[in-house]
């Protein structure tokens, strides 16, 4: 028997295992798939790793348990850690996190910039290389989803409550700051020049949410699929960097990527969902003058994530499918509404001239190095390259299961064009129009809270109160989808690979999710946010960028056409 075909039959065996590893006849319903065997030619991993082997299983009190020992142990542990300091201390902690956010920007942005900088370069290079002509999951391997469902899937991956929260207000930020040129100022802005300080201020609102976030996701989800489906090694960040560790990524070394991995999409995703509650808290205000306080954002926080609970429960199919069809159908209305009821010409117009601004002023913007605009690198950019690369793991996993039967490039391209059009398609809407309205004389949206910002912009089109509601409930059901997503998410990781862990263990993780998101409100709001993402997207940054190596040396071990 050749080495291919005991490697071929281990993985089969692996795929028994996860199949079967339910624990009663419901969670078995709710399984998901084993990892797939390649289909035609297909470079596997001879291993003995058997996915699970590590890992506790038990029935006590009722609750079935399977997790790996040691990542669950370790990641629960400092998190919890971390939750009750912060509730326990939150003036002691406020200080901590402002100063944990003001060193890292001040001295580490040159390396998110960078680093994010080789992701996209990476991405773009692999296109136009041989190496392209893989395929992913077997050179025989077809798609497992028409293009339609591909990319709506791919555009509903990464973004949500973000768009929903910075879509009118980092566009009238970053034009508030152009045109007085104040220190705020991305490329020190265009102070007097009105038309100039949009075509800044759209730039660099495309410029956070086009092509640098979707690098990151498509290296990290290209990578995730590369080693599951074509390699046949579990689904998780440690399989990346068989090339690099081998054997021992079953070891400590593996363990400590997985735990680095369950960290930055905790508290990237807690992050959003802080944005979220903040958001829906001051639409609650702005249309039924519901207080915008804390407890209101504690209470949003505690509501949601049992509703988030509930769609765990029920599955992926009935749960998250479900809402997520439901949230993108709200979405596209709700942006069919601002085009059409907007400025209309003014968005059209300006798309094109968004995007030209964007691809014009994209070396600039991207430079690490010996920027004068230091403010809107640290205040910015830093962040949000902290952000994306925190959510890299749930999205590209995401990316990844949805992806099987691609060929590189065709994934790369998709991965990076068809989200980045639809963010300046969206950024276009609701940025021009607020900026729109400030150049007719109503600077009621630049005057408004961040997270208020939408809801002041839509006041000043028709059926105010009807859109404002579907903003609070978007942003609602944005929360629910990512709290619901990341727990599966974060419970794979956390059960050794499999894909079809007991249901308590991803209702912890959701409730681990909402008291993330409580403690760092409380403990410092926004800052502390920013805080937390930053600090744990730094290390998994070095994860990230070891892994651009593996995935070249997995991708040159692949037969292709």
């Amino acid at each position: 028997m050749s080495p291919a075909q005991t490697a071929f039959l281990r993985l089969q065996w692996r795929n028994a295992l996860s199949q079967t590893s339910g624990n009663n006849d419901n969670e078995k319903d709710q399984a998901s798939e084993g990892i797939p065997a390649p289909t035609g030619k297909a470079n596997l991993i001879d291993t003995d790793y058997v996915i699970g082997q590590d890992n506790i299983q038990t029935n006590k009190f009722g609750f079935s348990v399977d997790l790996h020992g040691k990542v669950f142990t370790v990641s629960s542990l400092v998190i919890l850690l971390f939750v009750i300091i912060t509730l326990a201390l939150p003036e002691q902690m406020g200080p901590v996190f402002n100063g944990a956010k003001s060193f890292l920007t001040d001295n580490l942005s040159w390396l998110f910039l960078l680093a994010a900088n080789i992701f996209v370069i990476l991405a773009v290079v692999l296109i136009f290389t041989p190496l392209s002509r893989v395929r992913i999951g077997g050179m025989h391997a077809k798609p497992d989803f028409s293009y339609a469902g591909w990319f709506a899937m791919l555009f509903a991956a990464g973004m949500g409550i973000g768009l929903m929260f910075y879509g009118v207000s980092e566009p009238i930020t970053h034009y508030g700051t152009a045109i007085t040129g104040d220190s705020w100022a991305p490329l020190g802005g265009a102070q007097g020049d009105s038309a100039q300080a949009q075509s800044m201020a759209m730039a660099a609102t495309i410029f956070h949410w086009g092509l640098h976030p979707w690098g990151i996701y498509a290296i990290v989800a290209l990578s995730l699929a590369l080693f599951s489906f074509n390699k046949g090694l579990p689904l998780t960040m440690r399989s990346i960097f068989y090339p690099i560790l081998g054997e021992r990524i079953w070891g400590w070394p593996g363990h400590i990527i997985d735990i680095l991995a369950v960290f930055a999409t905790l508290f990237g995703l807690a992050t959003s969902l802080g944005l979220g509650a903040s958001q829906a808290s001051a639409g609650l205000n702005y249309l039924f003058d519901i207080p915008n306080t804390n407890v209101t954002m504690v209470l949003l926080i505690i509501g949601i994530t049992l509703v988030a609970l509930l769609s765990v429960m029920l599955g992926v199919d009935k749960g998250v499918q479900r809402l997520s069809q439901i949230n993108m159908a709200l979405a596209f209305l709700l942006l069919l509404f601002v085009i059409f009821v907007g400025p209309t010409m003014l968005i059209a117009t300006g798309f094109i001239e968004n995007m030209g601004s964007y691809l014009k002023n994209l070396p600039a913007l991207s430079m690490p190095f010996g920027r004068e605009d230091t403010n809107f690198v640290h205040g910015w950019t830093a962040f949000y390259w902290a952000w994306w690369i925190s959510w890299s793991p749930f999205v590209g996993m995401f990316i990844a299961r949805v992806s099987r039967g691609r060929t590189v490039r065709e994934f790369l391209i998709a991965v990076l064009l068809v989200p980045t059009v639809v963010s300046v398609i969206w950024m276009t809407a609701f940025g021009d129009t607020a900026i729109s309205q400030l150049t007719s004389g109503f600077e009621g949206v630049k005057d408004a809270a961040l997270e208020l910002q939408l809801f002041v912009m839509l006041g000043q089109l028709p059926l105010t109160e009807i859109t404002s509601f579907v903003g609070i409930i978007l942003v609602m059901v944005f929360f629910i989808t990512s709290s619901d997503s990341g727990s599966l998410v974060i419970d794979s990781i956390t059960a050794g690979g499999k894909v079809d862990a007991p249901k308590p263990q991803r209702v912890f993780w959701a409730l681990i999710e909402g008291a993330i998101a409580i403690a760092l409100l409380l403990g410092g709001g926004l800052t502390a946010l920013q805080a937390a993402v930053i600090t744990t997207g730094l290390p998994f940054t070095i994860v990230l960028l070891a892994a651009c190596y593996a995935i070249i040396q997995g991708l040159r071990s692949e037969p292709r056409y």
